[in-house]
């Protein structure tokens, strides 16, 4: 199977992702009941969001600068599941490289990858001989793997003898200068609250300038409120609510946030951890002597920063090349091809 008719086939799926037929919005309604975190509004909003990343131009410039191989190896996929079709960018760099994929999906998938695959071999059934989904890796040349730091240590352990790339917990930061405006500000609630604040991706930690009036942020966010609509959201709000009062830790709630002030960039669900500013340059030093455990940072601001910057609210789309944790998946695998 040749690049081109990769291509091809992987825009066709796109379309698709962009425009599913009935069959395929029952089974997104269903995931729902597989795994409670995958709402309907968020399947949708990620296809969406992969759809428009697969068109012919986006994939043709992302491949620009690689050769044209139909492999046998066997990359072998460990598959995250904290957010719909998450590892879908995991496998679509194995498939467009001309690679064979043996994927081991999380159990909190819900069945969407496996639909999709389904879409995809059925557009082009030459995809059917380059992926496999499996119950346990094994006879696999390369490993691409995603899980929690504990995960990742065994990860490290177990496919050590082979190349990989190991994906471990990351977060993501914004920096306000206070310069923004509400519309800016709303924007920051979907780095926020997208997904439930589930992903790498998302914001669980915002530096704000010394006396930044936190009304104004909370005003802004205001249209978010519909998060405590969901029970396990909000049962993750409420529990994080109890401990703060209970042990008389400052903070502010605005209904359905919590946000308190903390050094640590990883935040419990439902909260947001902040930390004043008066000099930037401790910022960008801050965030870049710990640039192992972010993924990426949203601001209006320019800074000299050693990760991923995003605008306000597009945390959560990121481009065929924005690579997780800064790996180039497409240069590991013609590195071992």
């Amino acid at each position: 199977m040749t690049k081109e008719l990769r291509i091809q086939a992987l825009h066709k799926l796109g379309t698709w992702m962009l425009d599913l037929d009935e069959t395929s919005l029952h089974t997104i309604q269903r995931a729902y009941f597989k795994n409670p975190w995958y709402t309907e509004k968020y399947i949708l909003k990620q296809f969406q969001s992969l759809g428009q990343q697969l068109t012919e131009e986006k994939l043709n410039k992302w491949l620009a600068d690689y050769p044209d191989i139909d492999s046998s190896k066997v990359v072998g996929l460990v598959l995250a599941g904290n957010l719909p079709l998450v590892g879908f960018h995991d496998i679509l760099a194995v498939l467009i490289s001309g690679f064979v994929a043996q994927i081991k999906v999380s159990s909190d998938d819900a069945g969407l990858t496996y639909m999709v695959l389904d879409r995809l071999a059925q557009v082009e059934p030459l995809f059917a001989y380059k992926i496999n989904l499996v119950d346990k890796l094994a006879n696999y040349d390369l490993i691409i793997a995603t899980g929690s730091n504990n995960s990742a240590r065994y990860f490290e352990y177990y496919f050590s003898s082979k190349p990989h790339i190991i994906r471990k917990n990351r977060n993501s930061v914004a920096i306000l200068t206070g310069e923004e405006n509400e519309e800016d500000l709303k924007k920051l609630g979907y780095d926020i609250f997208d997904y439930f604040g589930l992903g790498c991706r998302s914001v669980s930690k915002i530096f704000i300038p010394s006396g930044y009036p936190v009304s104004t942020f909370f005003e802004a966010i205001e249209h978010f409120n519909q998060s405590k609509e969901h029970f396990k959201y909000n049962n993750n709000y409420d529990y994080n609510k109890s401990i703060y009062l209970i042990n008389s830790e400052k903070h502010f709630d605005n209904g359905f946030l919590l946000l308190k002030e903390d050094k640590n960039i990883a935040s419990p669900l439902a909260v947001v951890f902040y930390e004043e500013y008066d000099n930037i340059k401790d910022v960008v030093n801050t965030i870049n002597n710990c640039r192992e455990r972010i993924q990426c940072i949203v601001t209006e601001g320019s800074f000299e920063l050693e990760v991923p910057v995003f605008p306000l609210g597009s945390s959560q789309c990121p481009a065929l090349d924005d690579y997780a944790d800064g790996v180039n998946t497409l240069d590991f695998l013609f590195a071992n091809q």
